[in-house]
């Protein structure tokens, strides 16, 4: 067993990113919140925290601190079996950055009592997380079960080639050919993102290399393809007022169908099912 009070250390640390903040959390003096790391460390024979500004966890300590969560996950359903007082506890969500930004929020808004730490990441990537220990659940393009994993479908997140008419007219005045598309500025979320190279292959037959901005943020994505900065795949939820309007418009009438599922460790699966039910919930009236 490990002492509960040098998990409670571990995750302060690395939720508030600093031994001193973790000691303020929990009231306590920087000395003992060393000490008990310290003393976690020589139990395991190896490091749990990388010192450094904010600190992060080594592989070990990513698994200790999903465990701690998942404890204080089952405690918190213990409690309320018993008709005593809950209290909150921290759940660590691997969420890609288009679900964020469009459907994933409400469907928290609808479970209390529980505090959120989101990792936004690729859904394509975000498994990864998952497997590694780093979180306690994810939206991810991976179906398969991990292994200690439950998985739900969700269904399918659409993206629709986008531009403006300006840029249209001007990247692509006889089509969107091959030709044009390794011509015309594209937009690409971060380097981990495959949609545009997806689209651009599955229209061109055959893989070309894009000339692209790089911009992390899924609104700033939306207002770069409407001010003519680039064309990229935008999620259907986010641009159908703009395509209405006609101050965006798809390039192909074909929409990029990406199919999402929510995978939950089965320890804490009990505990998170209330927000499983509501993000299935959510992501019915939102996805295809």
């Amino acid at each position: 067993m490990f002492d509960p009070a040098h998990l409670q250390a571990l995750a302060a640390i690395l939720r508030t990113g600093s031994f001193e903040a973790a000691s303020a959390a929990l009231n306590v003096t920087p000395s003992a919140i060393s000490q008990r790391i310290r003393a976690l460390e020589e139990r395991l024979g190896t490091a749990v925290v990388i010192r450094a500004d904010p600190c992060r966890p080594t592989p070990a300590g990513a698994r200790l601190v999903r465990h701690a969560e998942e404890v204080a996950l089952l405690e918190r359903t213990l409690a309320a079996d018993l008709g005593q007082s809950e209290g909150r506890a921290h759940v660590r969500i691997a969420v890609n950055a288009d679900s964020l930004a469009t459907w994933f929020l409400p469907a928290l808004a609808a479970v209390p009592g529980l505090l959120f730490d989101l990792v936004i990441d690729d859904q394509d990537h975000s498994a990864e997380l998952l497997r590694r220990g780093e979180v306690q659940a994810a939206v991810t393009a991976h179906g398969a079960p991990l292994a200690g994993c439950d998985t739900h479908p969700l269904g399918r997140l659409a993206y629709v080639a986008t531009a403006s008419p300006a840029f249209v007219a001007r990247w692509f005045p006889g089509g969107v050919t091959a030709e044009a598309l390794a011509d015309a500025p594209a937009l690409t979320f971060n380097r981990k993102d495959r949609l545009q190279a997806d689209w651009v292959r599955s229209r061109a037959g055959r893989a070309i290399a894009l000339q692209t901005h790089l911009m992390a943020s899924s609104h700033a994505f939306v207002e770069a393809a409407r001010l003519g900065i680039g064309w990229g795949m935008n999620p259907l939820p986010l641009i159908r007022a703009e395509i209405a309007a006609g101050s965006l418009v798809p390039l192909a009438e074909e929409t990029l169908d990406v199919a999402l599922h929510w995978q939950v460790t089965r320890l804490a699966g009990r505990a998170l099912a209330p927000l499983t039910a509501s993000l299935r919930r959510a992501a019915a009236a939102a996805l295809a």
